[in-house]
């Protein structure tokens, strides 16, 4: 199999201690397929991935008694071996979620229980260092279970790589931060934050190819906002909102993850619960994402799925059922199709794909 044309996928798996905690596999370009290649323990579990752009480096962020921590691992893009090249503190406690900019000049890292976010500088040799800024947040929500106080739930770089997008379930909103790169610090933007409605629990967002608009994904509504984004100042606002569940579904539901399509065309949503992709399409008018239809992923719990880089395929991710199952896209419709093929991965919570030529 050609390593050119086979992209690697990454997986972190939420195993004790003394199992493995990252696992490397090899796409097959004609079935999605997954062949494994290598996995190596990584602390508790690693929690979420984020790849350099050179592909060598992959950041994981974990929870140990000694805290929250960054571990950089070195990835061969060829072979697949992993090895882990060193681990420092995060910043706070309860770290969900991570990301590097466009240069893999920083890692950003969201912190669910600590209610903060922290920016912690790479090395010449791509090993992430301690933090050089964090930001605590503050505020709740109107869910007194849940929004009892700030839980940033990811830290998305934009499309420019001016600003990190800072979903917070807490409090209903969207953070704002440019990164200043001169003095390695995050500050806020003008405006600092975007409003969702009440009661959404903003989880994770991500961007259109053409960065016009964004697509966040509600955890305690069930919901997708679509989001306008100013190309100036970096600010969102809400568009549309629409449901992530079918007519008529009244169990319990949180969804997930969200990514949109490379083509722009199409936007899918994970719910857990309803257990099911939600596939929406991009309108090419005013660039809101419409639902269109749902697909079971056939498991329990998909905390996480990803697409390939060529939009191929999607890779859901069941947690509770512990499995990898492989969809091929429509090229004209997005729609899903289960290929058959299945991986087993311990509670498998994050896939990422290391960047292709």
């Amino acid at each position: 199999m050609s390593t050119r044309n086979s992209p690697l996928a990454l997986v972190a798996a939420r195993t004790d201690p003394d199992e493995t905690g990252l696992f490397s596999f090899r796409a097959d370009p004609d079935t999605g397929g997954l062949d494994p290649r290598s996995s190596i323990p990584v602390g508790d579990g690693p929690k979420f991935l984020a790849v350099g752009p050179d592909g060598r480096r992959c950041y994981a962020v974990d929870t140990t008694e000694e805290g929250g921590s960054v571990v950089t691992v070195d990835v061969d893009p060829e072979t697949g071996n992993l090895a882990v090249a060193n681990r420092v503190p995060s910043g706070d406690e309860g770290p969900c979620y991570c990301s590097v900019d466009a240069a893999g000049s920083y890692v950003f890292v969201a912190h669910y229980s600590g209610g903060s976010v922290s920016m912690l500088p790479v090395d010449d040799d791509g090993r992430a260092r301690e933090p050089a800024a964090m930001v605590e947040h503050s505020g709740s929500g109107a869910d007194p279970d849940r929004q009892e106080a700030p839980h940033p739930h990811a830290i998305v770089p934009g499309p420019d790589d001016r600003f990190v997008y800072v979903p917070d379930l807490g409090t209903d909103e969207v953070r704002v931060y440019e990164i200043d790169r001169d003095r390695g610090d995050l500050l806020p933007a003008d405006p600092p934050a975007v409003e969702i409605h009440d009661g959404a629990g903003p989880r994770h967002v991500d961007f259109g190819p053409d960065g016009e608009f964004a697509y966040l994904v509600g955890e305690l509504d069930s919901t997708l906002t679509t989001l306008a984004r100013d190309p100036a100042t970096g600010a969102l606002s809400p568009v549309e909102t629409v449901p992530s569940l079918p007519e008529g579904f009244t169990g319990e539901n949180l969804p997930a993850d969200v990514h949109v399509h490379p083509s722009g065309e199409w936007v899918y949503a994970s719910n857990r619960g309803h257990d099911s992709i939600a596939i929406f399409e991009v309108d090419d008018d005013d660039g809101c994402a419409r639902p269109v239809g749902h697909e079971s992923t056939r498991g329990a719990w998909p905390r996480d799925f990803a697409l390939d880089p060529h939009g191929r395929y999607l890779y859901a991710e069941n947690q509770n059922d512990g499995t990898v199952v492989v969809f091929g896209i429509d090229g004209e419709t997005g729609a899903l199709a289960a290929t058959g093929d299945v991986v087993d991965v311990p509670q498998p919570g994050c896939l990422v794909f290391v960047p292709v030529e």
